[in-house]
């Protein structure tokens, strides 16, 4: 995990180094106290998860997961979008048991800009990938999530149907069975839940 934790630290110290008071100040009021900000923009964020990639070109899929967990683990937006960028570029490497991990993220995100990157261009193409078993497990993971409690795993179990939709490849049927569940569970089809389901159906979803 030496690689990982090199890796974390490079990134750390360019975002702040990319840090901006007035864009910080930006941040917390338009996505609250929540979180610490640096104040890099989101194009320093991607720039610097690139030159990390760079860097370190051997990550593999456990420094890969290790890096993002080490990134999420402190409440700071440009950390935590970092992780999201990461796992965006390096979405070829996950693996079904990686959504264990990825349900902690969204669990614990907050904000939109941070969840639903990771429902749409992180477990989508995820699910598109996978066969067999592993699309069975990953199934039944998602089903959990939008029985759920959580509205946000709600929301993200929604939106993961978003890119096989876009690409031509969506799945009616499944797409159902998970709007089902999230009307089913406690607390259902709140606001950002029924923005989910309406923002798939305008992707084609029936």
């Amino acid at each position: 995990m030496h690689t990982a934790s090199d890796a974390a630290a490079f990134i750390d110290d360019a975002l702040q180094y990319e840090s901006s008071w007035e864009r910080a100040e930006d941040y917390e009021r338009r996505f609250g106290t929540g979180l610490e900000y640096y104040g890099a923009s989101i194009g320093a964020v991607r720039g610097t998860v690139r030159n990390a990639e760079r860097r370190y070109p051997e990550l593999g899929h456990d420094d890969v997961t290790a890096l993002a967990s080490d990134l999420w683990s402190r409440p700071v937006f440009e950390r935590r979008l970092a992780a999201v960028v990461l796992l965006q570029s390096a979405g070829r490497l996950l693996r079904h048991s990686d959504l264990t991990r990825i349900e902690g993220f969204l669990r614990s995100a907050h904000l939109p800009e941070l969840a639903d990157p990771l429902a749409v261009d992180v477990v989508g193409p995820l699910l598109l990938r996978l066969r067999g078993q592993d699309a069975l497990r990953a199934a039944s993971v998602l089903d959990r999530w939008a029985a759920g409690e959580d509205a946000a795993l709600r929301r993200a179990a929604v939106l993961t149907h978003l890119p096989a939709f876009r690409a031509g490849q969506g799945d009616d049927a499944s797409f159902r069975r998970t709007v089902r569940l999230v009307s089913g569970a406690r607390q259902g089809r709140v606001p950002e839940v029924e923005e989910a389901v309406d923002l798939v159906r305008g992707s084609g979803a029936a």
